[in-house]
């Protein structure tokens, strides 16, 4: 057998351990929701190294393990219940009606599958470059938003390693977005530690559905079958490779934007987007004419006026064009520059900007589609570092890497984590076409701020 083929052992099905009355009602998507149907789930898992035997084999048994995973998963649940649920849609012809929803009710439960692979944490973590074998530690491969009619809008697959533990999680991005996936990766983690049957958090999500004044909770689509809207999505040949920076190499670039610009207005998250949109379009190559444009992942619930609660569980996000510039205008400038056009964009998304794409959207309701939504000439920001990705133990200690599935992977993509060390360092993942990846690695004003990964 090839040793990096990852064999599946078993599955099952998680529910809540109970069922709350609101989980017995439709559970109705919001604009921002229903545009993700043609989308991918998010992916992402974290790894850990798996404890050693004591000379008598006491100590980590990984069955217990899966068991006591399954146990909390499922008292999480309880607070999560649409994570447990599948899609469906309601149709009628007069009137016109297509609706598509949650129903937490006819519905298996999430997925927990395991699964073991012959490979060390070491030929994960190693390679210059993520080893193609982390794809096959997640669930719904390829899968779009949509297929949860009939998919598990939650999976779990727990990956064993000859000495680590994989737990990569697969939640359907039309339920979540990056702040709930990791507030309902937190909260797990949270019971889990706990151990027995208290279902008590210390962060209760908010599941009380927001629409715009006047609309909802049912929101029709306007398509009969959705062989109309779906557009699958397959990535080109890409390299994906991790790439650190410390927390003194955010702040020297950080100080050098707003020096630039003679501000202090810009952010580290700022600085290194802006870096990363100036070196990637130089490693193009693009004429000097070529428009191009940096993205970034914007959640709304705090834009909105009234604000929603940080807590608020669902996906509230939208691709904010903050930048955009010809290659040859964007190589002229410094990166002060650079980053201020972003900073700029960012303060100004608010309640009426995020409006703007509800009111559209209301209007005209339509599907966004990976591959047209982002073009090839242009940067796309994804995740956050401010998110607790390594608060997450299980009784493992600490993880030692956070990687993703081949789920919204196109080049250009950059996802920012935190770094496994902290302190205001991050971890950023880029998919590039190999000849991008060879002229990135070939930047000096990139690879100067490259730290050595401390892992």
């Amino acid at each position: 057998m090839n040793p990096t083929t990852v064999t599946h052992i078993s599955e099952c099905f998680i529910k809540p351990k109970h069922i709350v009355d609101e989980a017995k009602q439709p559970y109705y998507l919001a604009p921002w929701e229903l545009a993700m149907l043609s989308s991918h789930y998010i992916q992402k898992g974290l790894l850990f190294a798996k404890p050693p035997q004591t000379e008598n084999q006491q100590g980590f048994k990984i069955m217990d393990f899966l068991e006591d995973l399954k146990q909390s998963l499922s008292l999480t649940l309880v607070h999560f219940y649409p994570l447990a649920g599948r899609l469906a849609t309601s149709k009628s012809e007069n009137p016109p009606s297509y609706v598509v929803f949650v129903d937490c009710n006819n519905s298996p439960g999430a997925r927990f599958t395991y699964a073991t692979v012959d490979l060390t944490t070491s030929d994960v973590l190693s390679p210059t470059y993520v080893p193609l074998v982390v794809q096959s530690f997640f669930d719904h491969d390829r899968a779009l938003n949509h297929d949860g009619h009939t998919k598990s809008l939650l999976t779990i697959q727990v990956t064993e390693l000859i000495d680590g533990i994989f737990i990569g999680c697969s939640v359907n991005h039309s339920i979540v977005d990056g702040s709930s996936f990791w507030h309902f990766f937190n909260m797990w983690s949270e019971i889990f530690q706990g151990k027995g049957d208290d279902v008590s958090i210390s962060r209760p999500p908010v599941l009380n559905r927001w629409f715009p004044d006047g609309h909802g909770p049912a929101l029709s689509l306007p398509f009969t079958h959705h062989d109309q809207f779906l557009r699958p999505f397959e990535a080109p040949l890409l390299k994906e490779r991790m790439f650190h920076f410390s927390s003194e190499s955010i702040a020297r670039l950080k100080a050098k934007a707003n020096a630039e610009f003679n501000t202090n207005k810009i952010s580290s998250f700022q600085s290194l987007s802006a870096l990363v949109w100036r070196c990637i379009t130089r490693a193009r190559n693009l004429p000097r004419d070529q428009v191009t444009c940096c993205r970034l992942a914007t959640n709304n619930r705090s834009r909105l006026n009234p604000p929603l609660s940080p807590d608020y569980f669902g996906c509230s996000i939208q691709a904010l064009g903050a930048g955009v510039s010809t290659a040859g205008e964007l190589l002229e400038q410094n990166l002060g520059w650079t980053a201020w056009q972003l900073h700029q964009a960012v303060v100004s998304h608010g309640d009426e900007k995020a409006r703007e794409f509800l009111n559209l959207w209301l209007k005209s309701p339509f599907i966004n589609h990976i591959g047209k939504l982002f073009d090839p000439h242009s940067v796309m920001m994804g995740s956050s570092p401010r998110f607790n990705k390594y608060g997450n133990e299980f009784g493992l200690g600490k993880a030692l890497a956070l990687r993703s599935g081949y789920a919204l992977k196109f080049s250009v993509k950059a996802s920012a984590y935190p770094g496994h060390e902290g302190g205001g360092s991050i971890e950023l993942e880029i998919c590039l076409s190999p000849d991008e990846m060879t002229a990135i690695e070939s930047d000096k004003e990139f690879m100067d701020v490259v730290s050595p990964s401390p892992c």
